[in-house]
């Protein structure tokens, strides 16, 4: 195994995409070393970027906010931008882990470990997020839900590197809410999950809505139904019901010892409900 640490994206990229064998990025290491430790993989090639510029920067950018990769779950939510602007996003990642982990962990290794239970991603489909991948013809901005390919896999090419991801500006009276549903009370795997991002007008009509649930399908899914079920409502029980039916209408889940695949619809449904609720009245103010 070789361990570089490069000075540049440009070089980085390039000794990723140059490597024939198993490569793996140390941006947080929380997925990484855990898997080496228990032999799940063994890389050929580790490439260290945490001392790269920006990669440790929460940056304002468009009345949004930039976070680098190798921004902590613990540096995250003691940003009160961040957590202002988009409480559901921070809440989801203040959700992976023990404190300890939370030193390290971060949103972008949540998303390139490629797991539909990943707790940050239905909040970051949820926020429409985008991600900025430097690869061998430069940087691109990416949407953050044409990142996942299924578990354990992403979209990305070889040499290609998630450098930040970007949370944009939002109107007036908008929030979002994530909440999972797991067996234990802490430090355990989502079974279902749902992220709702939304904006009111003056009145509390919902004139924007945006649904994600994960844990139910290979990969978190965006729920447009869901989100045009609400769009126009007040939540009333009319809205909220056809909310729930597009959610379920999306969740393709296996059953398994967590939870079958009945159990893993239905729930999904009501965690989109209350989320939309929770997001619902923080937009309200």
């Amino acid at each position: 195994m070789r361990y570089e640490r490069p000075e540049s994206l440009d070089q980085a990229s390039a000794m990723l995409a140059a490597e024939a064998g198993v490569t793996r990025i140390l941006a947080g290491g929380t997925d990484v070393l855990v898997q080496m430790k228990s032999e799940v993989v063994e890389p050929d090639l580790i490439v260290d970027l945490k001392h790269l510029a920006g990669m440790r920067d929460i940056q304002a950018e468009a009345g949004g906010f930039r976070i680098g990769a190798a921004v902590s779950g613990a540096q995250l939510n003691e940003h009160e931008g961040v957590c202002a602007l988009w409480p559901g996003v921070a809440e989801a990642l203040d959700l992976i882990g023990s404190t300890q982990v939370q030193g390290r962990a971060t949103m972008i290794g949540n998303l390139c470990n490629g797991s539909p239970a990943a707790d940050s991603v239905p909040a970051l489909f949820a926020a429409d997020a985008t991600v900025r991948v430097h690869g061998a013809s430069g940087a691109r901005d990416i949407p953050v839900h044409d990142i996942p390919k299924g578990p354990g896999r992403t979209n990305l090419a070889p040499g290609d590197i998630i450098t930040s991801v970007f949370l944009p500006a939002r109107p007036e009276r908008s929030a979002d809410a994530y909440l999972r549903f797991i067996p234990r009370t802490e430090m355990d795997i989502a079974v279902a999950s749902a992220g709702v991002s939304v904006t009111v007008d003056a009145e509390g009509v919902i004139t924007v809505a945006r649904v994600a649930v994960g844990a139910v399908a290979p990969t978190v899914r965006l729920a447009e139904a869901a989100g045009d079920a609400i769009t126009g409502s007040t939540l009333d029980d009319n809205a909220m019901a056809a909310l729930r039916t597009a959610v379920e209408a999306v969740c393709s889940p296996i059953d398994d010892k967590r939870g079958t695949v009945a159990f893993r619809t239905s729930t999904a449904g009501v965690l989109a409900q209350r989320a939309a609720r929770i997001a619902y009245e923080r937009a309200l103010g």
